[in-house]
């Protein structure tokens, strides 16, 4: 039963077991409507093993997962793609499902790539492809995003820019968004929740109070930490689509 209407989906110690050996375990978080939370922790750590089992396409899991919807957009972090292929955004976008025009001009709008509708899919800089694949996975409006390494192949600045399009995705939509990120301290001002795996959940909280954990300095160094804490990104300016400084 669903006390919150705004709940989306809540894990409850879920956990996975692969040929006898935790891929994760005793994870528990909740996503609402309009929020952020994130996912960290080193490789192998049990990031997108927990975002697998909040999209219920593991079923064989420990604890349990309660899901409140059933619209759900999902960027995965590694997607095939022949880019040989003269495929164009606009027939990228209906490659699985239909989709209305309309609702397609308003996705491609909202990530800022409207104007890349009819290029071809190979063209595109590493930015313009994570905006075509957000675009995608938001189409449909989904209740719940979850978005596995969505900055994977974008420079400093177009990862800025990213996470910044992120957060408007999560206000103008209302949407919960479950995010996988291998760096703190781009998604500080991005994310409403934090939660540190490694094989297990290390500490979970605000980014500055996960920033300041012992078992979180013990992971990422003392130095990250440090950077974390003293991090400011102070909004005179905006980021264009591939992350250029423009000021207000």
């Amino acid at each position: 039963m669903n006390s919150n209407n705004n709940i989306l989906v809540k894990l409850n110690n879920a956990g996975f077991r692969q040929s006898e050996k935790w891929l994760v375990e005793g994870v528990s978080l909740t996503v609402e409507k309009g929020k952020i939370v994130t996912l960290i922790g080193p490789n192998g750590s049990g990031k997108s093993t927990t975002a697998k089992i909040a999209l219920g396409i593991y079923k064989n899991i420990e604890g349990t997962v309660e899901k409140y919807t059933t619209k759900v957009g999902y960027v995965p972090q590694k997607i095939s793609i022949d880019w040989t292929l003269p495929i164009r955004v606009y027939d990228f976008m209906l490659l699985t499902e239909t989709i209305e025009d309309s609702a397609i001009d308003e996705a491609l709008s909202l990530t800022g790539v409207i104007h890349l509708k009819n290029k071809n899919l190979g063209s595109l800089s590493g930015g313009e492809f994570q905006r075509v694949l957000i675009a995608r996975a938001i189409s449909k409006k989904p209740e719940l995003l979850v978005l596995d390494e969505p900055v994977q192949g974008v420079d400093y600045t177009g990862e800025i820019a990213l996470y910044e399009l992120i957060k408007k995705i999560s206000d103008t939509l209302n949407c919960g968004i479950l995010l996988i990120s291998h760096d703190l301290h781009m998604v500080m001002t991005a994310t409403d929740h934090v939660v540190c795996l490694n094989g297990h959940v290390c500490c979970s909280g605000s980014p500055l109070d996960v920033a300041k954990n012992n078992e979180y300095k013990s992971l990422f160094g003392e130095k990250a930490s440090q950077i974390l804490t003293t991090y400011e990104h102070k909004h005179d300016h905006v980021h264009s689509d591939e992350g250029e400084i423009k000021k207000n």
